[in-house]
């Protein structure tokens, strides 16, 4: 198959699922304006990588070490995966490469490296638990954003950056509504969106960007913008997005590969931070989650649950936008 036929065929799917997502969620028109935006970029990017050169790509770990020669700038951990076995495709939650960079596994590579993909049942699971708690911040923003109705109007504002020890992971909202108390059955609610969202088995896709392209795409929400500069000026000019579904924010990851790793969760706790103007308010939205396959006793679990209500400690939303570059394993 030549090279135009398979960016014809990747630009149709992108469209298509695309189209999906419009039909499937109640799109408002910022939403399917920052979807456009998104698969726009996604294409562009994808036909400027010109000629494709080949990379080796020394997978390490079972059944047993293999080098694979995959196409640069387009290939992913997740290709190379393909070429291991459907049990790897569907166990590997993230990827490490040259055995000190977490990378997405929907990431393309960049250069020749090492690859070893992770689970949870590695033997030091550390990265995998963070970026897993990363995302379990991002799906909670897109589940808020399903369950509030329109005249909520709601804003996401921030997820700081994930703390295993803290006992939560969390998304800072705001509400224009200063005494929002939500009762057990919202509660739930917001927990059963996140679980819909892990049924739907939703690939998470990262795209970095020019600030620029991201201030068009955030054009819409005043927090997003205020944080864009900051975040650019500490990253070379460039923010990193991750979309799935319809729902696109900004993280500097990375994140595990799909939705379908989120196993048990619970939307705990809601607490409010601080007034916002004169009708609004700042809350902290704080929730509990094991992976996929993982079991607890409903005791065990029943204390997971009662150490995430405590008020997360992270950055607050009024204190300075911080975005840190990604971290390299010591």
């Amino acid at each position: 198959m030549s090279r135009a036929t398979k960016l014809h065929k990747t630009s149709w799917c992108a469209l298509r699922q695309f189209q999906q997502y419009r039909t499937k969620a109640n799109f408002s028109p910022s939403i399917a304006s920052r979807n456009e935006l998104f698969a726009q970029e996604q294409l562009r990017q994808r036909d400027a990588v010109g000629r494709i050169d080949k990379i080796e790509v020394r997978y390490l770990g079972l059944p047993e070490d293999v080098t694979l020669v995959m196409n640069n700038h387009i290939s992913t951990p997740f290709n190379c995966a393909q070429h291991l076995s459907e049990g790897h495709c569907r166990r590997s939650a993230l990827a490490l490469i040259d055995g000190s960079f977490p990378w997405d596994m929907h990431r393309p590579l960049q250069e020749s490296c090492t690859l070893q993909l992770l689970n949870f049942n590695v033997s030091e699971p550390h990265v995998v638990n963070k970026a897993f708690w990363r995302t379990c911040s991002f799906m909670l923003g897109a589940a808020l954003t399903r369950a509030f109705k329109t005249e909520a109007n709601l804003q996401l504002h921030s997820f700081p950056g994930p703390n295993i020890k803290s006992g939560s992971f969390i998304h800072d909202i705001v509400l224009e509504t200063q005494n929002w108390q939500p009762s057990k059955s919202e509660m739930r609610a917001i927990s059963a969106e996140m679980i819909r969202l892990a049924a739907q088995d939703l690939r998470i896709e990262r795209l970095d960007v020019q600030l620029e392209i991201a201030q068009e795409i955030f054009k819409d929400s005043k927090y997003k913008s205020e944080q864009l500069p900051s975040i650019a000026q500490q990253n070379n000019g460039r923010v990193s997005l991750y979309r799935l579904g319809d729902h696109i924010d900004i993280s500097r990851g990375p994140m595990v590969a799909s939705t379908h790793f989120l196993g048990k969760c619970t939307v705990s706790a809601a607490h409010k931070l601080a007034d916002e103007g004169s009708a609004g308010a700042f809350y902290r939205i704080q929730g509990v989650a094991l992976p996929c396959g993982f079991k607890l006793s409903h005791v065990a679990y029943g204390l997971l649950e009662e150490r995430s209500q405590k008020l997360n400690p992270a950055r607050l939303p009024h204190e300075p936008f911080e975005e840190q570059q990604q971290f390299q394993l010591s």
